[in-house]
């Protein structure tokens, strides 16, 4: 009797699971995710490992099948190695349109023992202008590491190897737009941006050293998927927990930071962050209002 009971219990458990997560897409695969959009000959296969290159004649790109709206996005990277003065790898988020929102992880290449630089920015209905920057406390060519970008209605998190590196909260109350209703495509590319990217233009590109090689693998959704043919309320609607529906991105422990998560993301800013658009106020003579009001 109890061995039946549990069995049911079982059953119970993975049917409710299962219609929780529906929606939900999760792989390591690439071709399962994703296709190359450009420059396809810069593409190679080496088993799971997926090589994207940047030569004297093109970069390259890639982007997801379909489009989500909240959930996790992770990449694992190891980033060009050498002299990579001039080059941009990015990762990031986007949906479509000139009124789009954008979650950007740009990788700035250095020249040979300078730090690699990460430049964060977010865009919300078209409006960016909202950049950090840190150094990496770790060599991003020698191995891989894990870039992810977690969101829900709450807020919007950006993670290397899960140490929390920025976060974007909902101050919809403060009148601060947030990003909630638009799906959004997963991209990532690498091209040349020697008149901006090493020390604000100063070193550029040497293409003695080319072709510059990002490496891939472990890709990972765990997002809502979002049919094409819905509109954006429905998408929202679809995406949001309600009724017997919930999402694991709705869980009440994910609507913050936990304490932990915090004293990490204070350790960033303290020894990592080189730049901070909050701080710059000769960009910006007016405070932008999302920093008046945010609490890291």
């Amino acid at each position: 009797m109890a061995v039946s009971a549990f069995k049911i219990m079982s059953l119970f458990l993975s049917v409710f699971v299962g219609f929780a997560l529906l929606g939900l897409v999760s792989s390591a695969k690439f071709d399962e995710l994703f296709q190359p959009t450009w420059a396809f000959d810069h593409f190679t296969h080496e088993g799971e490992l997926l090589h994207m290159k940047l030569d004297n004649f093109s970069g390259a790109g890639f982007q997801s099948k379909n489009k989500y709206l909240f959930g996790k996005v992770s990449l694992q990277i190891k980033l060009v190695e050498g002299d990579s003065a001039g080059t941009v790898t990015a990762f990031y988020m986007s949906s479509d349109g000139p009124s789009h929102n954008e979650f950007d992880f740009e990788f700035l290449g250095n020249t040979t023992g300078e730090p690699y630089s990460v430049q964060t920015n977010i865009y919300v209905n078209g409006v960016g202008n909202r950049e950090q920057r840190l150094n990496l406390w770790f060599d991003p060519t020698t191995e891989f590491h894990s870039y992810s970008i977690f969101w829900n209605q709450r807020q919007v998190v950006f993670l290397v190897d899960e140490t929390p590196i920025r976060v974007h909260t909902n101050m919809e109350n403060k009148g601060v737009p947030f990003p909630k209703d638009q799906a959004m495509g997963v991209y990532s590319s690498i091209w040349n941006a020697d008149d901006w990217a090493t020390q604000g233009g100063r070193v550029k590109t040497d293409w003695s050293h080319a072709p510059f090689i990002a490496t891939y693998k472990g890709f990972e959704i765990n997002a809502c998927e979002c049919p094409v043919s819905l509109a954006a309320a429905d998408n929202a609607k679809k995406c949001s927990s309600s009724g017997d529906q919930k999402y694991w991105w709705d869980e009440p422990t994910l609507s913050a930071l936990n304490l932990h998560q915090n004293h990490q993301l204070v350790w960033v800013k303290a020894h990592h962050m080189f730049y901070d658009y909050c701080t710059d106020s000769a960009r910006f003579p007016v405070t932008p209002l999302e920093c008046v009001h945010h609490r890291h």
